[in-house]
């Protein structure tokens, strides 16, 4: 009996240390020297200061600010550790809201952003990613479509001509991978930060 269990443990702890500890540390290692810029998390720096991630979005609230996707990822509630609260972008909690599309609080939720864009610009459709989760609830891109509806906001909160700012977005637009996968796509942040650049000039 001990001859059969002693070769299983042996093979368990050998595979643990193999797939667990050296292939793990193996990878990081090849990854850090080949990509350093994405193994550590694709940090965008500022003036030699961290101020987020190319691969994670953040919540951008002001109108002198371009605005990402709805995020659906929660937090533990401090009151009562039973619960969440809503914390956008909180790459320790991915995950979108699992509501169907007949939810009514879905339903109600999409209305009222779409109701309050409206009123942010009248004159244009409003895209469908500026009212919808990501399946991550962490997508740092926007559309074209969602980040050119923003202009008039962005532009008049910071008194810049609106063709620049639309000339903004159009450089910060990154096309399909390839030419064929995916769709073209504008990162906030980077889109915030030349944002930024230009109105300090």
């Amino acid at each position: 009996m001990l001859r059969e269990i002693r070769p299983a443990i042996v093979f368990i702890i050998a595979l643990t240390l193999i797939t667990g500890v050296a292939y793990p540390f193996a990878i990081t290692g090849i990854a850090k020297v080949i990509f350093p810029y994405q193994a550590q998390g694709s940090l965008v720096e500022q003036g030699g200061k961290v101020v987020g991630s190319a691969l994670i979005g953040q919540e951008f609230t002001g109108d002198s600010y371009f605005h990402g996707r709805p995020s659906a990822t929660t937090t533990p509630d401090p009151a009562d550790s039973t619960k969440t609260v809503p914390a956008p972008y909180n790459a320790a909690n991915s995950g979108g809201s699992n509501l169907g599309p007949t939810s009514k609080s879905l339903i109600e939720r999409v209305q009222g952003d779409v109701e309050k864009l409206k009123q942010e610009n009248p004159s244009a459709q409003v895209p469908v990613d500026l009212v919808t989760t990501s399946g991550s609830g962490l997508d740092p891109h926007i559309s074209p479509a969602a980040a050119l509806f923003q202009v008039p906001r962005v532009a008049k909160a910071r008194n810049l001509p609106e063709d620049r700012v639309r000339q903004l977005v159009q450089e910060q637009t990154e096309n399909r991978f390839l030419g064929l996968l995916g769709e073209p796509r504008v990162n906030v942040l980077a889109l915030n930060l030349a944002v930024d650049r230009s109105a300090a000039r």
